[in-house]
């Protein structure tokens, strides 16, 4: 099995996320008697909050070479949001980073989905580090919120979501929000929060529900396992 490098702590409800899946997954293959061996370093979620992008491209760099140089072949980033370092850091360490919106892409091109409404935090949803390589690699189109409901998006995750809440009131308004993507053209919706996944935990919806969290955790299961080699 390949060493595969976990960045976590934004927030470390989705770490204990990422960190219980992968376990599971790989369990699933080489038996339950056994696990993968993972490096971990989980960070101070205020680095996020305080949304400094130079402190976050810094310390993210800071971290990844720290986890290259303890031998991890690979590095995850157990969150969504986070991803807005990897342009930043990926050309300065020499093994991949296990980007999330690939594990979408190839999700969507399995179910054969061209546009895919977007729900998760403000940078989330606005920077453009998940639809550009939607774009890019799988020509896939992404559509937001109206601009009115990306702050009370962005409220309900930060304040509520990333601190182990998971209130009717916020399963409420993101449903109306998917509600009105599907209503603008999208073909699927992209649970862009790890933590979104588990407010709708046992939610049908008449779109499919692409929970990134499960689908970058088992793309670094491919990897540890071998079956899974990205492009640098």
């Amino acid at each position: 099995m390949k060493l595969l490098g976990l960045i976590g702590g934004t927030s470390y409800h989705s770490t204990i996320v990422y960190y219980r899946m992968i376990n599971e997954m790989v369990g699933k293959v080489i038996g339950s008697q056994a696990n993968p061996p993972l490096l971990l370093y989980s960070l101070n979620i205020e680095l996020m909050r305080a949304q400094d992008i130079d402190k976050i491209n810094l310390e993210y760099l800071n971290i990844a070479k720290k986890l290259e140089s303890a031998g991890a072949k690979a590095i995850v980033i157990c969150a969504n949001t986070p991803h807005m370092a990897y342009d930043f850091v990926q050309p300065k360490i020499s093994i991949p980073i296990l980007h999330i919106a690939d594990a979408i892409g190839i999700e969507a091109e399995r179910l054969g989905l061209k546009t895919l409404g977007l729900l998760g935090n403000k940078p989330t949803m606005t920077k453009g580090f998940i639809s550009s390589i939607l774009k890019k690699r799988y020509n896939i189109e992404t559509i937001i919120p109206e601009p009115i409901r990306i702050q009370e998006a962005h409220n309900f995750v930060s304040n509520e979501l990333t601190q182990g809440i998971f209130s009717e009131t916020a399963k409420g308004f993101f449903t109306n929000q998917m509600k009105l993507l599907k209503k603008r053209g999208a073909e699927g919706i992209i649970l862009g929060c790890t933590e979104l996944p588990i407010l709708f935990e046992n939610t049908h919806f008449k779109l499919p529900l692409l929970a990134t969290t499960d689908l970058h955790a088992q793309m670094a299961t491919d990897f540890i396992l071998g079956s899974y080699e990205p492009n640098l």
